[in-house]
């Protein structure tokens, strides 16, 4: 039955003041890794989110391109008709003459309406490749931003291990970096 002593080394001191400061070193670069991983999650959900809009408006320029290049192909086929009935009308009879001169307008009429319907097509098409390329901007400066945080959480980590307090400093500063990226691929 011994109500002894407690005796404590120099170290274990050290270890049990360490695990109940909370300014410890280790806490911070615990709670600092937390928020970056955090914000990571945002940031590369943002980059993410904004590749697949880039992406649906590029699908669409190719889709809109396509459907002009069908009405290229259909004006042309058209104009070949009208240039068969202008062949058919000097050779034809002279009261077959009027049925193909009428076919002409007809044909006529048609290749302007497929013109107007293909040149609207290009621009859309136009457009959506423009409003792609618009949101791969931000994308590039977001997947910068993520990489500096990553570099941060990973100093951070080396910052655990090794208790070297300039490398904590650099996490801070890749960070920082990183943060400052991303805020202002969202303001602009």
């Amino acid at each position: 039955m011994s109500e002894g002593f407690h005796v404590h080394g120099p170290e274990s001191h050290h270890i049990e003041h360490e695990a109940h400061s909370g300014s410890s070193l280790a806490q911070q670069v615990a709670i600092f890794t937390a928020l970056l991983a955090t914000l990571g999650a945002i940031v590369s959900y943002q980059g993410s989110d904004t590749q697949e809009e880039a992406m649906l408006f590029k699908n669409e320029a190719v889709l809109k391109k396509t459907q002009a290049s069908d009405q290229w192909n259909y004006y042309q086929a058209v104009s070949n008709k009208g240039h068969l009935m202008e062949l058919a009308s000097s050779l034809a009879a002279p009261g077959k003459a009027d049925y193909y001169k009428a076919q002409i307008e007809k044909y006529k009429a048609q290749k302007k309406s497929i013109k107007m319907d293909a040149d609207k097509l290009e621009a859309e098409s136009k457009a959506a490749n423009e409003k792609s390329e618009e949101l791969m901007h931000p994308r590039r400066r977001l997947a910068q931003a993520m990489t500096l945080i990553q570099i941060a959480i990973s100093l951070a980590s080396i910052t655990a291990l090794t208790r070297k307090k300039w490398l904590f400093v650099m996490a801070v500063v890749s960070a920082f970096g990183g943060t400052v990226l991303w805020v202002t691929t969202l303001a602009g």
